[in-house]
């Protein structure tokens, strides 16, 4: 049993740490890396004790959802327009922010953190968490780039505090903005065993017989290099499962689903959440994430906490995370990607993470240890103007 240490305690404090999430569309269940992210914190805040809301888009969150698990959802309107959704609803929440002042505003991602000046204009307490270049994705035009640029720029030099998911992304941002930046990891839940077989079925899938692959369906997550590799190879006796939607109709989601369909035995399961997805990693054979750039895969740490065997791009963020094993192929080589994925499918027997190496990255990605270590960035920076709140903690034993 493991003692979660109490969180640090600014003096004259009285009351609950309100602490207002926003730059997210919603959750439970909502696809996206941030989305996971903030779910999960959110829900380790509350048990600590904070006061925790989250802003959400109203077309991600049932209008009668209120609450969940400890958490008020204040629902805001926003189009359904690729660029402008987030823009607007952080605008918006923002002000909304400005009305209802919490101790703690905490922006998540780059393109929102483009009114940090303005939050701090507004006198509210700010936080950025600094999650993937997003610039770097294939699908932003020159001025969508720029854009996330200034975000990125105005969240490191304007906010009270500032996070981000990896350290090699923290020591980048602390290099380029000459500002102090907190290395905080994502978080996973520990692994659910689920022996039941019904996804599988329902998708023609048998277990052990597939390689499970689970993103949104976007450039950065490179499907179209997974399903062109997986076609190069001749009559293959695993199956490959992509798991993940696309957030908008687009060129290259409606190409990947053609790609799919063209290819025999590439399996499309469309967005996967609960149960369905802890079976799916639960009777995978290998997972597979040729990315072009991410912040922390949460994807890949939850495969990772599943045992699986890993057949990752070669980028920095999959090398920060040091997970053994991993085979890491360059970047877009198709060819380097159907030679080891025909490799794996080949041997007599497939390849497990040992148990200790699945503890490790558990015992380092926990939830409640990052919830702390986040609390400490927001009583830093509330102590910088002498406010004094901290929320009532609830000490918890984890097992």
């Amino acid at each position: 049993m493991n003692m979660i240490a109490e969180p640090p305690r600014p003096a004259g404090c009285r009351r609950a740490l309100r602490v207002t999430m926003l730059g997210i569309r919603g959750f439970p269940d909502v696809q996206g890396g941030a989305e996971k992210h903030v779910e999960k914190l959110s829900c380790a805040l509350a048990m600590l004790g904070c006061a925790v809301e989250a802003i959400v888009r109203g077309g991600y969150v049932p209008k009668a959802q209120k609450r969940w698990r400890g958490i008020a959802f204040t629902r805001l309107w926003a189009p359904r327009i690729s660029g402008l959704e987030a823009f607007v609803h952080t605008l918006l929440g923002v002000l909304r922010a400005a009305v209802d002042r919490p101790d703690i505003l905490h922006i998540h991602a780059i393109g929102p953190a483009v009114f940090a000046p303005l939050a701090r204009a507004l006198g509210l307490r700010v936080i950025v968490t600094h999650h993937v270049l997003n610039y770097e994705n294939e699908k932003w035009g020159p001025l969508a780039r720029s854009v996330l640029r200034f975000g990125e720029w105005a969240g490191m030099r304007f906010a009270n505090g500032r996070i981000a998911v990896s350290e090699g992304l923290a020591a980048q941002m602390a290099r380029a903005y000459r500002v102090a930046v907190n290395a905080i990891p994502n978080g996973i839940d520990r692994p659910r065993v689920i022996d039941s077989t019904t996804t599988l079925q329902a998708f023609g899938l048998s277990s052990g017989g597939y390689a499970l692959s689970v993103a949104r369906i976007d450039e950065q997550k490179r499907q179209l290099d997974l399903i062109a590799a997986y076609a190069r190879l001749k009559a293959p006796p695993w199956r490959l499962a992509l798991v993940g939607g696309a957030d908008y109709s687009t060129g290259y989601a409606n190409a990947v689903a053609e790609a799919a369909r063209k290819t025999p035995g590439v399996v499309m399961l469309g967005h996967q959440s609960g149960d369905a997805l802890a079976e799916l990693y639960c009777h995978a054979g290998i997972f597979v994430l040729p990315s072009s750039h991410e912040g922390q895969p949460i994807a890949v740490l939850e495969a990772a906490s599943y045992g699986l065997a890993l057949m990752l791009s070669d980028i920095p963020a999959h090398r920060e995370l040091a997970l053994p094993g991993a085979r890491l192929i360059a970047l877009g080589d198709v060819a380097g990607l159907a030679h080891q994925l025909e490799a794996f499918f080949a041997a007599p027997v497939p390849q497990r993470m040992p148990g200790h190496e699945r503890d490790r990255v558990l015992a380092k990605h926990d939830w409640l240890n990052i919830a702390q270590q986040t609390l400490a960035v927001y009583f830093d920076a509330l102590s910088s103007d002498g406010r004094a709140v901290v929320p009532a903690a609830r000490i918890k034993e984890l097992s």
